[in-house]
């Protein structure tokens, strides 16, 4: 029967070779990871030595469509001027996180050299205090006597442990996620857990892993339907898992490669030895004014980045954040005022369907980084901190409309907006800042701003 329908894209339909083994294991696959950490590895890894092999979160079902096509993949770079498409071939396998065994045999390999993690900022079951929250559920769940460990640092301790018992030596594990010194939160998460497991595993990771600190940047909105069908028109091959960004993209990076990595500076990562201004800069002007869109443009009736920032009350709000946010970026070579101007740019591409409703998930995990720092820096310097406060009074507003709230701390925030009044207040507050609810200037700010909303 005849069929006019385009090849499934793997690498014999596309006449790709496979990279010669697997140098990088990463967990969380997902659509970043393959728009950015996969595809730099494509552009430079031309000798096949640091090929990928990808583990899922939560759900499997990116692994079954990439293990499908071969782990290979097309990346769409959408911009005003039109489309580019970019077969990616640097993943070469592709398994469901749950699948132990072949994490813990890749990651104790000694030709791997380098775990990457995108996983989300919860994921990493981290405390007010920075440590590992010993007393999570999720963390307990991983300790009981036999139990498979469903979260990324469980896993990851299981893995490492292999490798210890390998002998094969160090490695360096690199968090590609938007926390501040994000190396250290792996480590924490890492090591904490390891320490619950095994002290002795604990001392030998602190002794021989290296976590390298990263700054990422690259816009990636889901993919639709639609999206796949542009594809096959462009490519001649259906791609049953595309991935579509922005032209942009930045990597900056920090720390040790004890056994080596892929020359990603070739691509246009850069490596530093201090990375803290370039993630505050990332964390406040990109993220920050990310989450004061979802809010201020979602109760304003938007759903993208492009509908909110083309509002001029939403691009007010944003220039008044990041005013305050950039009084506290001075550090030689930010260039705060050609990275906003460029991020204008950015969040104006129509072409790009960045969800509001995406952005908008975990709010009181990502205000803490996001909000919280902007709003304590400038009380430290004795001003209000109202654009930053803002950003706060935002959500608290949108939580209180939203039908469905998607965050990990749900419960708690459901359990706040039962409250009424100023109690509402100080409990929301207390959620991102428990010593900030306790500062009765910040809270009559907030109930202002609050009251400004109705």
């Amino acid at each position: 029967m005849r069929t006019d329908a385009p090849a499934l894209l793997d690498r014999r339909s596309h006449g790709a070779s496979r990279p010669a083994r697997v140098g990088i294991v990463h967990l969380g696959l997902g659509a970043f990871h393959r728009a950015h950490q996969a595809w730099y590895t494509d552009r430079v890894d031309t000798a096949g030595e640091w090929g990928i092999a990808a583990f899922t979160g939560r759900s499997p079902e990116a692994a079954r469509l990439l293990d499908a096509q071969d782990g290979l993949f097309t990346v769409v770079e959408r911009g005003e001027g039109g489309d580019a498409f970019h077969v990616v071939s640097s993943i070469v396998e592709a398994h469901d996180g749950a699948d132990l065994a072949r994490l813990s045999a890749l990651v104790a390999a000694p030709t791997t050299g380098v775990v990457t993690i995108t996983v989300t900022e919860a994921a990493y079951l981290l405390g007010a205090d920075g440590a590992l929250a010993a007393d999570s559920a999720a963390v307990l769940a991983d300790l009981r006597p036999g139990a498979a460990p469903t979260t990324m640092p469980g896993r990851l301790v299981h893995a490492l442990a292999a490798r210890r018992d390998a002998g094969v030596g160090a490695i360096a594990v690199v968090s590609c996620d938007n926390l501040p010194a994000n190396g250290a939160a792996a480590r924490a998460s890492v090591v904490g857990m390891a320490e619950l497991l095994d002290p002795a595993l604990a001392d030998w990771i602190t002794a021989n892993v290296s976590f390298v600190h990263t700054s990422v940047d690259r816009i990636t909105p889901r993919a639709t339907p639609a999206d796949s069908a542009e594809v096959a028109e462009a490519i001649g091959r259906l791609d049953r898992a595309p991935v579509v960004t922005e032209p942009f993209t930045s990597w900056v990076l920090s720390g040790d490669f004890p056994a080596g990595r892929p020359e990603w500076e070739a691509a246009g990562a850069v490596f530093v030895d201090d990375i803290e201004p370039f993630e505050r800069r990332k964390l406040w002007l990109l993220n920050g004014a990310h989450s004061l869109l979802a809010y201020v443009g979602a109760t304003r009736g938007h759903t993208t980045v492009f509908d909110a920032i083309s509002d001029p009350v939403c691009q007010d709000r944003v220039e008044q954040f990041w005013d305050e946010a950039s009084a506290h970026l001075t550090a030689p070579g930010l260039d705060v005022g050609s990275y906003r101007a460029a991020l204008l740019d950015r969040f104006g591409n129509s072409r790009i369907a960045h969800h509001l409703a995406q952005i908008a998930t975990d709010g009181s995990t990502k205000l803490p980084l996001r909000a919280i720092p902007v709003l304590r820096a400038e009380l430290a310097e004795g001003r209000s901190g109202r654009a930053s406060a803002g950003l706060i009074a935002a959500w608290i507003a949108w939580a209180a409309e939203a039908a469905h709230i998607a965050d990990t701390r749900a419960p708690q925030i459901e359990a706040a907006l039962s409250l009424s009044g100023r109690a509402r207040t100080v409990a929301m507050l207390a959620i991102v800042d428990d010593d900030l609810a306790r500062d009765a200037t910040v809270v009559d700010l907030l109930e202002s701003l609050l009251a400004a909303t109705h």
